[in-house]
């Protein structure tokens, strides 16, 4: 009963995740919000990735494990593919992240190369550089799992090898793939949004400082507004991932330096607990990440608006129009 429980409070953020990112899709797809091309580039990109997290850590990995056992997705060599592809989705939407952070700096801080490299072209070179090393890189953890169980002859389920983590292989790996993520991002994004946040306040102090040497108004100025949104929507990006990722980090070191094993078994224990709560706040962060950037947009919020009441309108419009035939017999 608690382990169905457990279950059901992971799934339920992720579900949200999915539908959020989904009808993210639909509308920068569009193109109506006013974004540049790179810009849209990434956010899509992003969701896309976040997405691909829900569909195989949710659908084909949680929903099937609760209420599907023994399907095919359950085969050995499927299970041990959707564990590789799982962990490979999730790096790719942590390394958009940074990549998208770093566009922000690249824009708001270094105008010379903002030309050249905040483009379109730019942006989906770098959307397929970071999908095709998250895929590669994760390519050990399918060679590096084996079944769970024999049913005639038929290999079921999958796990990470027992002997894995005594190998020097398997170590080194561990620490690699813990540093790439979630270690590096965190280092890169604080890093970047704290150069971007201070370029942003020192160009705001001289243009108040010009503002007041020309006794103009300095109360109602647009692009310190705007500079000031800037800072609130870095700092809510950074600030998002860290939490939300911070129990899932805390957990790999204590699996490391406490001897603690995953994937424990007794939902009662804390480090059980932490570990649970690490996964369902890491899926969580699948959503997040696009509604900082997009919603608060207005013309995103006006497009989303409209989406949600087209098939509504719809309904209103064939009903009046059916009224109409009516009364014409």
């Amino acid at each position: 009963m608690c382990k169905r429980i457990r279950q059901r409070c992971l799934i339920c953020p992720k579900a949200y995740a999915y539908y959020s990112n989904l009808l993210s899709i639909v509308i920068l797809c569009r193109g109506k919000c006013g974004l540049s091309k790179c810009i849209t580039r990434y956010m899509v990109a992003m969701a896309a990735a976040d997405l691909l997290v829900i569909i195989f850590d949710v659908i084909l990995y949680e929903i099937n494990y609760m209420y599907f056992s023994y399907s095919f997705l359950d085969y050995t060599p499927v299970c041990s593919l959707n564990m590789a592809l799982i962990v490979a989705t999730i790096d790719c939407s942590v390394w958009l992240t940074v990549a998208f952070t770093f566009d922000r700096f690249i824009t708001i801080c270094c105008q010379k190369l903002r030309v050249k490299y905040c483009t379109g072209r730019t942006a989906a070179i770098v959307i397929a550089t970071v999908f095709g090393l998250s895929f590669v890189e994760n390519i050990p953890i399918y060679f590096e799992t084996e079944h769970l169980e024999m049913i005639n002859n038929t290999a079921w389920s999958c796990r990470l090898k027992s002997t894995s983590s005594s190998s020097p292989a398997s170590i080194a790996y561990f620490f690699f793939d813990i540093t790439l993520t979630p270690f590096a991002p965190f280092l890169l994004i604080v890093l970047l949004n704290a150069l971007t946040i201070r370029h942003i306040v020192r160009a705001s102090r001289v243009r108040r400082g010009l503002r007041e040497n020309n006794n103009s108004e300095i109360h109602n100025d647009p692009e310190m507004e705007n500079r000031m949104k800037s800072i609130i929507l870095l700092l809510a990006i950074s600030s998002s991932f860290i939490l939300l990722w911070m129990v899932t980090f805390v957990y790999y070191i204590c699996t490391h330096f406490a001897g603690i094993l995953f994937t424990l078994t007794d939902y009662n224990d804390p480090f059980a607990i932490m570990e649970h709560t690490g996964y369902m706040l890491q899926r969580l962060s699948s959503c997040t990440n696009t509604f900082i950037y997009a919603v608060a947009q207005a013309k995103f919020r006006e497009e989303l608006k409209n989406l949600l009441k087209y098939p509504w309108s719809q309904i209103v419009s064939q009903i009046d129009s059916l009224k109409k035939r009516m009364k014409r017999m």
